[in-house]
């Protein structure tokens, strides 16, 4: 039986996408990186993929606001096929700038007359950041975080503060376990609401984070790592990879 496969989107300014795909080759699935024009042109292969990841960076410059040209885009030429991939079944991750899309494209947290629950806004310190945070995971449905109750991994973003159009909102969400991964307490470096460093779907199949796991699946990619970590163990970021590709197998 082959290995699943993972559709790596990449756009002009996206910048995590060869390492997406090392991570999800490392977790034990076949990755190939295809230009979000390309799949336009032959949606078809989509098809015969069942994880699709639409990683960091900054695409299309980040002009207006983050994410949001690629999102006009993917709504405008491809949002029937990702619905559909997704409602097939698929798994669909979105890390940093790929969560801000996700979000913007209505494949995540839109409600049922197609508005937006919740949004990405600025920092509250009003500058980029680029650090490492410590993370919990609330465990819930959510695919991708099986496991994994305890992380540390990088974040790099100016647009990261996750907020829910009303407080109503969002404590069905976190009712629902839609909010799975939160920064642990003092470590919140955007102001998110109720620290939610990630979110999913009610199936936990489509799950969109900050903080960057490609960055941190083997563990000398840590600024720390010597001395405290053992360099022949995995980062902990890959256990998401890993989660993804068992689930598709």
């Amino acid at each position: 039986m082959l290995a699943p496969r993972a559709l790596i989107l990449r756009a002009p300014g996206t910048n995590c996408d060869r390492e997406t795909t090392h991570a999800f080759e490392r977790a034990g699935g076949i990755a190939r990186r295809v230009h979000v024009r390309a799949l336009a042109e032959r949606p078809a292969a989509a098809d015969d993929c069942q994880i699709l990841c639409i990683p960091g960076g900054f695409s299309y410059g980040d002009d207006i606001a983050s994410g949001r040209i690629l999102a006009l885009e993917l709504r405008t030429r491809l949002g029937d096929v990702l619905r559909r991939f997704r409602d097939r079944g698929g798994l669909v991750l979105g890390i940093c700038n790929g969560f801000q899309v996700l979000l913007q494209t209505g494949l995540l947290l839109e409600d049922t007359d197609g508005g937006r629950q919740a949004t990405m806004a600025h920092n509250t310190c009003g500058r980029f950041v680029d650090r490492w945070v410590r993370l919990e995971g609330r465990g819930g449905p959510c695919v991708f975080l099986q496991g994994l109750d305890a992380l540390e991994l990088p974040v790099a973003h100016a647009e990261g503060r996750f907020v829910v159009r009303s407080a109503a909102e969002r404590s069905a969400l976190e009712a629902a376990g839609q909010l799975p991964l939160r920064y642990a307490a003092g470590t919140n470096p955007n102001g998110s609401e109720a620290d939610v460093a990630g979110a999913c779907d009610p199936t936990g199949r489509v799950f969109g984070l900050m903080p960057h796991p490609e960055r941190f699946v083997v563990a000398t990619q840590h600024p720390a790592w010597h001395g405290r970590l053992d360099p022949d163990q995995p980062g902990t970021g890959l256990a998401m990879f890993v989660n993804a590709v068992r689930a598709m197998s």
